[in-house]
This record gives C-alpha cells, structure tokens and sequence, in this order.
C-alpha cells in the first residue's frame, strides 16, 4: 500500500512529531497488553528523534527496544547502532526499558547468528512500532543493494527474521532484521531527511529500479500496516 507522506519545515519538528507518533503506539501496547516493543534505526539521522522520545512520559520498564540492524563493531565503538541508542534514547527514565542488542562478542556475525536469532525470537510479532532509515542507495536497515543475502533477507515469507549482510557499500560486516520481520508491525515509519533521499525514495516506488537496487521499495510495499514516511528538507 501506498505509504502517507508527513512533511514538516526543519529536523526538530519531524524529531518531535515522530517521537510523539512512536510514543502513542508505544502506550497502546502497554495498555492492550501490558508490554511494547520498538525497533529503531543507527546512523545520523535518528539521533535527535531518539533524544525526543526519550523525554516522552512512557510506562519505559514495560517497553523492549531493539535495533533493525548493527554494524559488527563492538558497543563501544563510535559506528556501533546500540553505543548511538544507549548515548541518546536508554537515558533518564527511558534506561528502564529492556534493550536487545544485535551485537555479541564474537569474530563475526555468521558465528554469533543462531545466538543473536533466539534472542531476536523471543520478541513477539507484530512489534508495535518500526522506524527505518534510508540511504541514497535505497537501502533500508542493512538490506543493501548488492549485499550477499539480500535475496534470502527480502523473502517476504522468509523464516529467518535476523541474517548477516556484506555488501559493497558497507563499511564493515552487518546483521540485519529481514523483511520478514522488519514489516510485521503495527507502525511502520520511514525516516528521511533531504531533497536526495525524497528523489531517491519516489525513484524506488515508482518502480524505476528494479527492487533488488532499492531494497526500502521491497520492505514498504510489504508492511502489514500502512507505511508513514516523516520527511523534511
């Protein structure tokens, strides 16, 4: 389904409208079930969105947060995704929420997979909200354009809910939520800033790349819920 474009005048009133969004369906699961789980996005962009919502007044020791992928740096380091969610949303009362990170002490992601993937299993689906990312590339989470199992990580019935990724344009190893997992959610939210990354993203709905080469149109028109795109220029 078509996603619902939110446009807003600068970073900080997106930053404060998205926090406000998440943090309703964040209180609605607590209330349907006592319990929510969020997933969230790394890299620049979110950051002042993380910093918002941490300041919003939630029931955080009942809510779980995860990430829709991780570099395969260790936390400390300045790339790692759980070192920007920890510095900027794990804050204040908000360090009272369980976090489940994609990272574990191990040489590389394909050896720690089957540790990270129970872990992964045992947060319930549909996860009540999603916010995503998105490169210049199209790309979403680490489902990369050219990644080695993209294929196997864009099988919108696919099995696996959390797989490895390398890819050209990724710096390091990554792991990853798949599609399967990623659209399973009562709120899906994409998260961009920029006239590039607005081209970008109408080039792959449009259907003027083949899926493959813009992995965020594969994962949007898959969501079980109407996508909400929080965009400003």
């Amino acid at each position: 389904m078509p996603p619902v474009y939110c446009e807003f005048a600068d970073p900080a009133a997106l930053a404060e409208a998205l926090a406000a969004a998440v943090a309703n369906d964040l209180r609605s699961g607590v209330r349907e079930r006592g319990w929510a789980t969020l997933v969230v996005s790394g890299g620049s962009t979110p950051r002042r969105f993380l910093q918002t919502l941490a300041l919003q007044p939630l029931a955080w020791g009942n809510i779980t947060v995860t990430l829709a992928d991780e570099r395969w740096v260790a936390p400390s380091d300045e790339r790692s995704n759980e070192r920007l969610v920890r510095e900027t949303l794990l804050r204040g009362a908000a360090a009272a929420a369980t976090f489940v990170p994609l990272y574990r002490a191990a040489a590389t992601a394909e050896s720690a997979l089957v540790d990270i993937a129970a872990n992964v299993a045992t947060l319930s689906l549909p996860f009540d909200a999603v916010v995503l990312g998105m490169g210049l590339d199209g790309h979403c989470a680490s489902l990369f354009p050219g990644g080695d199992r993209l294929d196997e990580a864009l099988r919108p019935n696919g099995a696996a809910r959390v797989l490895p990724m390398r890819a050209p344009a990724a710096e390091e190893p990554r792991i990853t939520l798949t599609l399967a997992a990623l659209t399973q959610a009562r709120a899906l939210y994409l998260h961009i800033e920029g006239e590039r990354k607005k081209a970008v993203l109408g080039k792959a709905l449009a259907g003027e790349a083949p899926f493959e080469q813009a992995p965020i149109a594969r994962v949007l028109d898959n969501a079980a819920t109407t996508p909400e795109v929080f965009y400003c220029p």
